[in-house]
């Protein structure tokens, strides 16, 4: 059977049987647990996950991947449910109630959606995912794991973590897939927490305050945060008005949008 690569859909396959093998180890899934697996073109990583697992569901946007995977003898023998649908819309709901389980999300992602889909789970699904692992471009996985005044730390490093406790795991080549990307990739790891470690509950007057910092990056936060806090009331936090947006910490963002919503600040 041959297969057309959709340019649009940003594939790129893993082949390196090493990779997937450790990539499975590091997952380590459990029996019971309720796996669900985003683009898994020809099961590279669905197949070796059949044998620790019974609850898998894929959701898969290519007619054709879902139609080799509907016929793989491997899957057929499984119990693995096959969803063909947009992971940007789908429906995760569908899975917690059919199964009353938290979800574990799996897969290697098409670079040209990780962001968006990570935050599609953030902003839906958070409550009711255990844990995520996810091949990423390693570009990504370094903003999403930087720290304060580290160079990539911005909205994306500040946004993913109020919501999860993220890790790096490993860095994978580009010869690991087909076609090789021009670029490395990372695994990491993101587990939402049980117990919110920021007290905020506007979280879009946090996104606000992130972007209105980072928007100037190379400006002290008296001139890029000027419309919505004066020096005093930056004093009030004790944050030095004349550092930058990347020298704020999370916990510092968290505090300056919740004063907004103290003061009754609209959007």
């Amino acid at each position: 059977m041959k297969f057309f690569l959709k340019k649009k859909y940003g594939q790129h396959l893993l082949k390196d049987k090493d990779i997937i093998n450790k990539i499975i180890s590091i997952i380590n899934p459990k029996f019971s647990n309720l796996m669900v697996e985003i683009g898994p073109g020809l099961g590279a990583l669905t197949i070796p996950m059949i044998k620790y697992n019974n609850f898998i569901s894929v959701i898969e946007i290519d007619k054709n991947f879902v139609h080799y995977l509907m016929y793989n003898k491997q899957i057929i023998e499984s119990k693995v449910k096959i969803y063909l649908d947009n992971a940007l819309k789908f429906n995760f709901n569908l899975l917690i109630k059919k199964y009353k389980e938290k979800l574990r999300i799996f897969g290697s992602l098409p670079y040209n959606i990780s962001t968006k889909l990570i935050f599609y789970l953030f902003n839906n699904y958070i409550n009711n995912i255990k844990d995520m692992n996810f091949i990423m471009q390693k570009e990504v996985v370094n903003t999403l794991t930087a720290n304060t005044s580290e160079k990539d730390y911005g909205c994306l490093s500040i946004m993913a973590q109020f919501y999860c406790k993220i890790k790096p795991l490993i860095e994978i080549h580009p010869k690991s897939f087909y076609p090789i990307p021009k670029v490395f990739s990372n695994m990491v790891y993101m587990k939402p927490y049980t117990k919110k470690p920021y007290q905020l509950n506007n979280i879009y007057l946090l996104k606000k305050v992130v972007q209105k910092a980072f928007s100037m990056r190379r400006k002290i936060l008296r001139n890029s945060l000027k419309d919505l806090f004066s020096v005093d009331e930056l004093n009030l936090f004790g944050i030095d008005y004349k550092i930058r947006a990347e020298n704020v910490s999370i916990s510092e963002y968290c505090q300056l949008a919740q004063y907004l919503e103290l003061n009754n600040y609209s959007l």
